[in-house]
């Protein structure tokens, strides 16, 4: 049995009542956080005994996004720049901002898969609006899809060319909320008409993408009572349907403020409306204990799309990573 869920951890090492929900619960993978990450040497050690546990391969996830995102951090790896720094280029040379997107999401890659993490939060998707929460910010390729989704398939591209998963973000699209989710439910009123544009990026790379995270946001064109991650109604119409996403589908984080409820609750709301795992980023372990206690075992279609999205495209050698982020260092020169 595969559990629906994928767990965050509370330190750097696995403590005992970990261990033990882990070995009994067997979630579809985990999630890091700088909390987590130490050292190259310690992060491997983890992600190594994380998979020992399950006997099998597993989901191991980061939000490296880069800029303000990134899990992952110098002075024991490297820095790597916003979306916004790609924007900022393809105003002036999209195909050098395209290449240099590429170049960065498989340096990026290498640096995570010699962590043993497989699965890479990123690229977001959402357009860059004005007057919007800055949750988005400079995380966001563009206010323009075109261009976001131009720089999207770079990034999904660049990963899988170092054996790393995408996983698109977030779905319908975050770009337009007034308030930052982790902390309370955003309302977006706009017309279905003026949501098209940010579906755009999504659907535009929807058939390319292994994974995909709906947002916690609350669309009233969309449904006017529940937000997008609890509603059958977006998932199946619009993310499934619209945009035609038919990849491993995560919720985001259930603990975030943005859904009420106890997190059993959460989880089998998420779940029920047609996300294929729910995310648990706390690293709380009673927590943890009843998401584990609340869900069930993962459907036969949840789990074919967990399979394909573990199926690494490649295995590059880590030297590539120095030329890779030179590559990149010189087309961003040119802004």
């Amino acid at each position: 049995m595969i559990l629906p869920a994928v767990f965050g951890l509370s330190g750097t090492a696995l403590s005992a009542g970990e261990r033990a929900l882990f070995r009994e619960a067997d979630p579809a993978g985990y999630i890091l956080f700088a909390r987590n990450c130490a050292d190259p040497e310690q992060v491997r050690a983890l992600t190594g005994e994380l998979r020992d546990l399950a006997g099998r391969e597993i989901l191991v996830m980061a939000d490296q996004e880069g800029g303000r995102v990134a899990r992952l951090k110098p002075p024991h790896w490297p820095a790597f720049p916003p979306a916004g720094a790609f924007a900022s280029l393809y105003a002036r040379a999209p195909m050098s901002a395209i290449e240099a997107a590429r170049a960065n999401a498989e340096a990026m890659g290498i640096v995570l898969r010699e962590a043993g993490i497989t699965m890479n939060c990123a690229p977001v998707l959402d357009l860059r609006h004005e007057g919007a929460h800055d949750i988005v910010g400079d995380r966001a390729f563009g206010a323009e899809p075109m261009q976001v989704a131009a720089l999207g398939r770079a990034v999904l591209d660049g990963l899988a060319a170092a054996g790393v998963a995408g996983c698109i973000k977030h779905m319908p699209g975050h770009g337009r909320g007034p308030v930052d989710s982790h902390w309370v439910l955003p309302v977006v009123d706009a017309t279905r008409e003026a949501l098209e544009a940010d579906l755009a990026p999504f659907r535009a790379l929807a058939a390319r993408a292994p994974a995909g995270m709906v947002a916690h946001i609350l669309y009233t064109a969309l449904d006017p009572e529940r937000p997008a991650s609890v509603s059958p109604q977006v998932i199946a119409g619009t993310v499934r349907g619209d945009i035609g996403f038919a990849g491993l589908l995560l919720s985001d984080d259930i603990a975030m403020k943005a859904l009420t409820g106890t997190p059993a609750e959460t989880a089998r709301a998420v779940v029920a409306a047609g996300c294929d795992l729910a995310l648990h980023c706390s690293g709380e372990l009673a927590a943890m204990e009843a998401v584990a206690a609340a869900l069930g075992e993962m459907s036969e279609g949840a789990r074919e799309r967990l399979e394909r999205a573990q199926r690494p495209a490649a295995q590059p050698s880590a030297s590539r990573h120095e030329a890779l982020a030179a590559k990149r260092d010189a087309l961003l020169r040119m802004t």
